[in-house]
């Protein structure tokens, strides 16, 4: 372990890392494997093989006065807010010429707003959520939607490139991979509630959802969700790889950004309430494929 005293010289751009959760871990790893030298706050719960292989820092202010890239992974709006411009946050360093990719799964609308503060002080930015869950996360496999100018899109490439096998440029206003994201999530939402009455369906018909499954992969019903989340219904493994409460986070930013569109999206709003029901029952961290669980008793949660 090194300690975060001195810029070390790289032929690559030191990465800061921030945000090592569920995610945000194992992408740290694969940005060590790939070869860059990786830069993380010291944290208490901080896995001891980050620890192991990374630099510790004393705080994010640290981290990102000592990297030339600084990427967050983090929950929810309120919290990008806070990492970037909060007490000892990374706008307390001097940020000119460096560049910010948020990962994390946020608003459109205060992406902008970061975007266009951090910008303003000659900070580059991009915004680049992800899809493909802790599965992708460790396997460097995720689909990456970026949003911002083609020159931030270029320069984190190669190192977006160690995180994901899909990486698209969506649109070079900030907002755009977040608005991009949030249409994933809505697909994503619906196709597990598709899947999850199919077979609560025929479950209550006395047939084996195995089968079914098997039936309807080699057919046009086939999708990534039916092979990996029917699964999981079969199995009835329900521990987190991507939790509820974060999927009903992204639907209600869906919901909020239709408001502001004027646009309708109803069957969204009907998912949204299935996985508020699935929280008020104490399932915040099932993973979102437990909708199964709503739909197998064949109405919701009372």
């Amino acid at each position: 372990m090194e300690t975060c005293l001195s810029q070390i010289e790289t032929a690559r751009p030191r990465i800061g890392f921030i945000g090592l959760g569920t995610m945000g871990a194992p992408m740290a790893l694969n940005l060590v494997k790939a070869g860059f030298e990786v830069s993380v706050p010291d944290r208490r719960s901080l896995p001891s093989i980050v620890r192991a292989t990374t630099t510790i820092c004393s705080d994010i202010a640290d981290v990102a006065q000592t990297s030339e890239i600084i990427i967050l992974m983090l929950p929810d709006t309120s919290d990008v807010e806070n990492v970037v411009f909060g007490p000892g946050g990374i706008a307390a360093a001097d940020l000119a010429g460096k560049l910010v990719v948020d990962m994390s799964s946020i608003s459109p609308q205060a992406t902008k707003t970061i975007a266009d503060q951090l910008i303003a002080i000659g900070c580059q930015y991009l915004d680049a959520p992800v899809s493909g869950g802790q599965i992708g996360a460790k396997a460097g496999t995720l689909t990456i939607m970026a949003g911002g100018s083609k020159a931030a899109f270029e320069r984190a490439k190669p190192i977006l490139q160690a995180l994901g096998k899909s990486i698209t440029h969506v649109g070079e206003a900030n907002g755009a991979g977040q608005v991009c994201k949030i249409a994933n999530q809505m697909i994503v939402a619906l196709n597990i509630q598709a899947v999850a009455e199919a077979f609560a369906l025929v479950s209550r018909f006395g047939i084996d959802k195995v089968k079914v499954r098997e039936a309807m992969l080699g057919g046009f019903a086939g999708s990534r969700v039916l092979d990996v989340h029917g699964q999981r219904m079969i199995e009835g493994a329900f521990e987190p790889g991507f939790r509820i409460a974060l999927h009903r986070k992204d639907l209600r930013l869906a919901m909020h950004v239709a408001e502001t569109l004027g646009a309708s999206i109803p069957a969204t709003e009907v998912v949204e309430q299935l996985f508020t029901d699935a929280i008020d029952q104490g399932g915040s961290n099932w993973d979102h494929s437990a909708l199964y669980r709503i739909a197998e008793r064949g109405n919701r949660f009372t």
